[in-house]
């Protein structure tokens, strides 16, 4: 039986009975490919831990079909959480809230993280299964994440069920911000902008950069309670070494031919090397950033030597990605 099926309205009831099952199911949202479950089926839950080999410390992102289905997983629902939740779902963002009383924990932090996606695919499939879904992205824990229902098979083989819905459209994760604290605290950059964020709830607080890279809070293990996925030392990392340098085409001078790939965001070029120029636009990048890494590894690179992309707020989430995909 195929497991790559259209999402057309035979393959959203396969789906939903799959997830009905306490099983798992891949399907699309407007960020990347999700691997969804039961939320609050500790059997399910179980089962995207074991397709992605995850740590289970990495908390999930569950998805609902409307605000108020949010609301009620809440035990509160702060006013930041009204506001950005108006203003921005359907959409990338998830936002952290203190758990409702009434849900199993199952050992994990008092809060949640829930989100309403915008990609039609989704929103059809909660609505077809009537469950709120955990749906961390459909790949194994630690690699690239997956924009295509293709990138879904080659990193989860034994997946049962994937819905195609076709390419992501904004193609990296959502942002993840704390409400449960005044000013809100931003704890994972993503595909919605910092400012975007700020014209709603004004103040925001940024996460502590670590060491001189400047990225969010790296090494999860050691956190006392994580309330975000995404914060892994390393994470969304290609099968080949990624490198950020200054200059990827000088360095890539005298390599061997196909054995370095070159990601970069302004013209580049190296006799020899496999060379992924993306936009200038950071939501352009973003879009096209997991599939050209996806490229590169295709194309059997040993090597991916990535351009520093520019400082400032509208490239915090590629600098995030890059990054932890580059740490040993």
């Amino acid at each position: 039986m195929n497991r790559v099926v259209a999402a057309d309205a035979a393959g959203l009831r396969r789906a939903a009975e799959l997830l009905r099952q306490e099983s798992v199911c891949a399907f699309p949202t407007e960020t990347v490919y999700g691997l969804g479950a039961h939320a609050f089926s500790a059997r399910a839950v179980a089962e995207v831990y074991r397709l992605k080999h995850r740590p289970s410390w990495n908390p999930l992102i569950v998805h609902v079909a409307t605000t108020a289905e949010a609301e009620a997983l809440a035990h509160e629902w702060p006013p930041a959480a009204r506001l950005l939740a108006e203003r921005f779902w359907p959409g990338p963002l998830s936002l952290v809230v203190e758990r409702a009383h009434h849900l199993p924990a199952n050992g994990g932090p008092p809060t949640i993280a829930i989100r309403v996606p915008a990609h039609p695919v989704a929103l059809a499939l909660l609505r077809e299964c009537g469950l709120p879904l955990a749906a961390p992205s459909a790949n194994r824990s630690e690699s690239i994440s997956p924009t295509t229902a293709e990138h879904v098979i080659r990193s989860l083989p034994d997946v049962p069920l994937v819905l195609d819905g076709g390419a992501c459209r904004l193609g990296i994760e959502s942002t993840v911000v704390d409400v449960t604290v005044s000013p809100p605290r931003l704890l994972r950059p993503g595909a919605l902008s910092l400012r975007a964020i700020r014209d709603v709830v004004g103040a925001l607080q940024l996460s502590r950069p670590s060491g001189s890279s400047g990225q969010l809070p790296g090494s999860a293990e050691a956190a006392p309670e994580v309330r975000s996925p995404g914060l892994a030392h390393r994470h969304y990392a290609p099968r080949a070494r990624l490198r950020l340098v200054d200059d990827p085409a000088a360095l890539a001078e005298g390599s061997d031919p196909g054995t370095v790939g070159i990601l970069t965001h302004l013209p580049a070029a190296a006799e020899g090397a496999h060379v992924e120029l993306l936009s200038a636009d950071p939501l352009e990048y973003g879009a096209d950033l997991y599939a050209a890494l996806h490229r590169l590894d295709d194309a059997g690179v040993a090597t991916i030597l990535a351009q520093h992309p520019p400082r400032g707020d509208d490239w915090l989430a590629i600098r995030d990605r890059l990054t932890r995909a580059s740490a040993q």
